[in-house]
């Protein structure tokens, strides 16, 4: 961060906190930059002359008199070509060892895309995971977050999702990652020989929380360029959402703003919408897809951060481990793709929406044989074989390390409902029954 010449320089901090503080000071913008005390910091508040700053690496030994330098400008990101492949800190700096980024520096934090530039998301996008693309599959433009446990290994999900996806641009934005977490990340995306289309944005455990804030910005000026410039495919990854909310409630109790619920600041539900809403399908056929991970407080999903996240996004992906098979699954009953009907059927095969639809509905039938069992009832002959069929469901279809085409998930779906159901209780439409059903060797019936 580089000064202009004859800058005016302040020395009279009036307040400080662990995170903020205010001085006086004319002809300052509001996200304006400055260097308190050589240390990066934002405007975050402003009321007539009086400035507050938010102090990333923290005020901890900046006294009163030190020195305050606005630097006329907001945050901003180079952005061309070359920051494929790369890893880059909170301010766009390489952290990676590569050379410094050249190219366009434009401001981070925009507005989102004017609508009359945007089309109806109507674009399947395929990640090769089943429990995806099957039963909750994605369209380009569509924002959605994962919801899990914290115990949930969602960034390797994260991981899968950036090599299998069909996007030409995959942008990582990791907030509070651990020093393993970075590395998993680095090594995997190295190792597949992906990095050519993979640029990664980390806050780690040893930075400063507060700097958590600026990745989802510099994420989505990256994605931005990609889409609307180059009119590529991109997807966005943003994990943790849950500790981007955290350090917003750092900086809004150190204001001394009145908390909302679960100690979250009132503006998290605009805070939120703000990064989620840069998902855009564009009529040039450029595109931004945001899957933000959102881990929950021992499975609380009505707790602010989830319960917020859940009326902007377009549905959730809930991830749990299955019992039956001692695998993470995507979950097919709290899991919901609320943009799926564009183009299940459409652009997938024709039976996508009968076949997902049966298998939901006999998966269902074993969740409640499952629970006459546990309470010593009879089971009919229906809900033995309903049992039997809820466990290869998960194993052949659900879990997360299935990757596979669409059409090889819906013959998969065929196979399993010829395997332990008889061709009226799966309650699929007969002219898909007479073309797909499958014979006791496996094979389409003539």
């Amino acid at each position: 961060m580089i000064t202009k010449a004859f800058q005016t320089v302040y020395t009279k901090i009036t307040e400080i906190t662990k995170a903020t503080c205010s001085l006086y000071a004319e002809g300052v913008g509001y996200e304006e930059l400055a260097l308190v005390d050589g240390r990066p910091a934002q405007v975050v508040k402003m009321n007539g002359n009086k400035i507050t700053l938010q102090v990333f690496p923290g005020t901890e030994g900046i006294a009163t008199n030190a020195k305050v330098v606005f630097l006329g400008k907001s945050p901003t990101l180079k952005v061309s070509n070359l920051l494929s492949g790369r890893f880059l800190n909170a301010y766009g700096e390489p952290i990676d060892g590569g050379p410094a980024i050249e190219g366009e520096s434009r401001e981070i934090g925009g507005p989102s895309v004017n609508p009359v530039r945007r089309q109806k998301p109507s674009h399947f996008l395929g990640t090769g995971i089943a429990g995806i693309d099957l039963n909750n599959t994605l369209v380009t433009g569509q924002k959605i977050p994962f919801f899990a446990d914290p115990d949930q290994p969602y960034n390797n999900v994260l991981a899968e999702v950036a090599l299998r996806a069909e996007a030409d641009k995959i942008i990582l934005g990791g907030m509070g990652l651990s020093n393993d977490d970075y590395l998993f990340f680095k090594k995997r995306f190295t190792d597949a020989g992906a990095l050519d289309k993979i640029i990664s944005f980390v806050n780690t455990t040893e930075d400063p929380p507060v700097e958590r804030l600026l990745i989802p910005d510099m994420v989505c000026t990256a994605a931005e360029f990609f889409a609307d410039n180059q009119q590529q495919k991109v997807l966005v990854l943003l994990t943790d959402m849950t500790l981007y909310a955290d350090a917003l409630a750092i900086v809004s109790n150190k204001m001394d703003q009145i908390p909302s619920k679960d100690s979250m600041p009132g503006s998290l539900y605009s805070d939120l919408a703000r990064i989620y809403e840069k998902a855009v399908q564009f009529q040039h056929g450029g595109s931004i897809t945001i899957i933000g991970v959102t881990t929950l407080n021992e499975g609380d999903i009505t707790h602010a951060i989830p319960d917020n996240t859940g009326y902007i996004t377009e549905g959730q992906l809930f991830l749990r481990r299955d019992p039956e098979i001692g695998k993470t699954i995507i979950d097919p009953f709290r899991s919901l793709s609320r943009l799926k009907q564009n183009v299940i059927g459409k652009q997938t095969r024709e039976d996508h929406p009968q076949v997902m639809n049966a298998l939901i509905r006999l998966n269902a039938d074993a969740v409640e044989a499952r629970t006459k069992k546990e309470n010593g009832f009879d089971l009919s002959d229906y809900d033995q074989r309903c049992l039997k069929f809820a466990i290869d469901y998960a194993e052949k279809l659900l879990a997360i390390d299935i990757n596979i085409k669409v059409d090889e998930m819906l013959e998969t779906g065929w196979e399993l409902m010829s395997k332990y159901f008889e061709k009226h209780e799966v309650g699929i439409k007969q002219v898909f029954v007479d073309k797909y059903w499958k014979n006791e060797e496996g094979n389409e019936e003539e």
